[in-house]
C-alpha cells in the first residue's frame, strides 16, 4: 500500500454475510424460477418450486434481521439518498473511466456509497424488494384471498404473477449492473476484495464526498 493510500475497515462481517448470502439466495430463486416458468428443466418442477419457496422464505427472514441491524447499528445512514455528485458520478461511469478520469467518489467510514449508489440502493429496498416480497407471498397464499379478504380487492393470480415477474427482472437488470460497477474500482478486484475481507485501500487526498455529509 503506497504511502498515498489509507485502508479503511469499510464492510462489518454481518453486512458481508448479507451481502453474500442474500447473492446466493437471489441466485437461486433465479435459477428455480425460471425453470418454474419452463425455460429449462434441472431439478424438476416440483423441486424447483420447493427450493424457491424455501429460500424466499430464507431471504425474507435474512431481510427482517438485516433491517433491524441497519436501524440499530445507524448503517441506514449510509443509503440515505443524496443528489450532491449524482451527475459526476453518472459521467464517470459512462465516460471518464474509460478515459482514465480519478474517481469523484471515494468510500470512507462515514459514506460507503457513492451519491448514484444511495439512490439505485433505495430505488431496491423501497420499491423492487417490497413488490417482489408481497407479491411473492400473495402468489404463495392465493388460496388464502378469501380468508384475508383479499378477493374484494379485485386482484387475479395472473395480476400478482405479471407483478412478481416484473420485480424479478428489475432486481435482475440490478444484479447486472451490480456486477459491472464491482469491476470499477482502482483495479477489477478491489471492490470484490473489500466485501470479503472488509478494508479497502482509498486515496488519502483529492475529493472526498463523505466530508460533506
Amino acid at each position: 500500500m503506497s504511502s498515498e493510500t489509507r485502508r479503511l475497515y469499510i464492510f462489518k462481517g454481518y453486512e458481508r454475510f448479507w451481502h453474500w448470502a442474500q447473492a446466493v439466495l437471489m441466485t437461486v430463486m433465479a435459477i428455480t424460477g425460471f425453470e418454474i416458468h419452463g425455460t429449462y428443466v434441472l431439478v424438476g418442477f416440483n423441486l424447483a418450486i420447493d427450493i424457491h419457496v424455501y429460500s424466499a422464505w430464507a431471504l425474507i427472514v435474512l431481510w427482517v434481521f438485516t433491517i433491524f441491524w441497519h436501524i440499530t447499528t445507524g448503517e441506514f445512514k449510509h443509503y440515505l439518498p443524496k443528489t450532491e455528485g449524482v451527475w459526476k458520478q453518472i459521467v464517470y461511469y459512462t465516460r471518464g473511466i474509460f478515459l482514465g478520469d480519478p474517481a469523484p467518489f471515494h468510500p470512507s467510514e462515514r459514506a460507503k456509497h457513492n451519491p448514484l449508489q444511495r439512490l439505485a440502493y433505495l430505488g431496491l429496498k423501497t420499491f423492487m424488494i417490497p413488490l417482489i416480497w408481497f407479491s411473492g407471498l400473495l402468489y404463495l397464499f392465493y388460496n388464502d384471498w378469501a380468508t384475508l379478504k383479499l378477493t374484494d380487492l379485485g386482484l387475479t393470480l395472473e395480476m400478482i404473477a405479471i407483478v412478481h415477474v416484473l420485480a424479478a427482472f428489475l432486481i435482475l437488470l440490478f444484479l447486472i449492473a451490480h456486477l459491472y460497477l464491482i469491476t470499477t474500482g482502482e483495479t477489477i478486484g478491489q471492490h470484490m476484495k473489500s466485501m470479503i475481507t472488509g478494508w479497502e485501500d482509498v486515496p488519502d487526498h483529492g475529493t472526498d464526498e463523505s466530508k460533506k455529509d
